[in-house]
């Protein structure tokens, strides 16, 4: 399975700010579903494009966009993807990545220390432009360059979700959120669409919003794998049919795993019902890896959501990975903030959670 989209607005993305968006507006380049086009459709600023067009520049400079990611991670792969847009692509590009604490604003953000993600960068019109970005850096921010002017479709930042571990430990936990490093690990079908679909923030907003497969006819089941956030112990497992009504699981079961061969139970088999959130409380002292959902025999999940304690060593780990690939000014700000010497990382990581 790929990475998650970090930008995309459907987890939390939003473009903050652009030097220029007259034809097309610039939050077209987060949203989450595939650029369109209609041909011959006309405004007062010529033909509509889905994405962001900005003016024929006439002079020095180029344009660009400021992007906040939805999750901050570590950026694997991105894709300017000029879908559409062919003699009115901007001819290179340029990303840079930083690392924030809080929420800055625009002005904020321009005395951040940027750092390149994908060097200036030839384009082609009308597709995808995919770049392989070699950064071990924690973003939460991205800030796209066009060369000198011209119309994208999407923004995609595919990377590996590092959330804040202060913002997680003390507070209910959803191990398999996106959001908080749960990913989809394998699945037996999504013809409808994708597993990823149940992990995302926020309730399923339509049909096509969760995880649907196609109708069995083999007697068989279908079953999706997910990594958790980190080793925990599983206490409350949430599923929502939201928006499937004829088309919801007869049945469910859960299993977890600490290894990914070895499986054990975490929720019988249990009736669902159509259009409705399921709460389900686990009992089980067991920490796990992965979890392994089943519906029987086929059908559609709008969301899932598992709630679980995460293991003291799982704890530690999380809070040295986060610390680890922070920018240094970054890093220096956390320690500062927290009347730590901000030239060293602290022996003792648990400190960096302020408890």
């Amino acid at each position: 399975m790929t990475h998650p989209d970090l930008a995309v607005a459907s987890l939390g993305g939003t473009v903050m700010a652009a030097s220029d968006e007259f034809f097309a507006d610039k939050e077209n380049l987060v949203r989450a579903e595939p650029p369109t086009f209609r041909p011959h459709t006309f405004t007062p600023k010529g033909q509509q494009y889905d994405g962001w067009e900005t003016r024929r520049r006439r002079g020095a400079g180029h344009d660009w966009a400021l992007i906040r990611l939805g999750v901050p991670g570590i950026v694997r792969t991105v894709d300017v993807d000029t879908a559409f847009f062919l003699g009115n692509y901007p001819e290179r590009c340029l990303l840079e990545g930083t690392g924030v604490s809080g929420y800055p604003g625009v002005a904020e953000l321009a005395d951040a220390d940027w750092f390149e993600l994908v060097p200036e960068s030839e384009l082609t019109g009308g597709g995808p432009n995919v770049f392989t970005v070699d950064a071990e850096l924690r973003v939460t921010h991205v800030r796209l360059h066009i060369l000198p002017d011209g119309g994208v479709a999407r923004l995609r930042v595919h990377g590996e979700a590092v959330p804040d571990p202060r913002d997680l430990f003390d507070l209910p936990f959803d191990l398999v959120s996106t959001a908080n490093g749960g990913r989809v690990l394998r699945c037996s079908d999504s013809f409808f669409s994708p597993p990823a679909n149940m992990l995302q923030p926020g309730e399923s907003r339509f049909m096509a919003d969760g995880w649907e497969t196609a109708r069995r006819r083999d007697g068989g089941h279908d079953w999706v794998e997910l990594a958790l956030a980190c080793p925990a112990v599983p206490k409350v497992a949430e599923i929502a049919t939201t928006h499937y009504r004829g088309n919801s699981p007869d049945r469910i079961t859960l299993s977890g795993s600490a290894d990914g061969r070895t499986w054990f139970p975490l929720l019988p088999e249990t009736a669902l019902q159509p259009d409705t959130t399921h709460r389900f409380r686990l009992r089980t002292d067991r920490p796990a890896t992965q979890v392994r959902l089943e519906m029987h025999p086929d059908g559609g999940i709008g969301r899932f959501r598992l709630y679980g304690e995460p293991t003291d060593q799982a704890v530690h780990d999380l809070t040295a990975r986060w610390f680890d690939h922070l920018p240094a000014r970054q890093a220096a700000d956390v320690l500062t903030s927290l009347g730590l010497p901000a030239d060293r990382r602290p022996h003792d990581v648990s400190r960096l959670l302020g408890r």
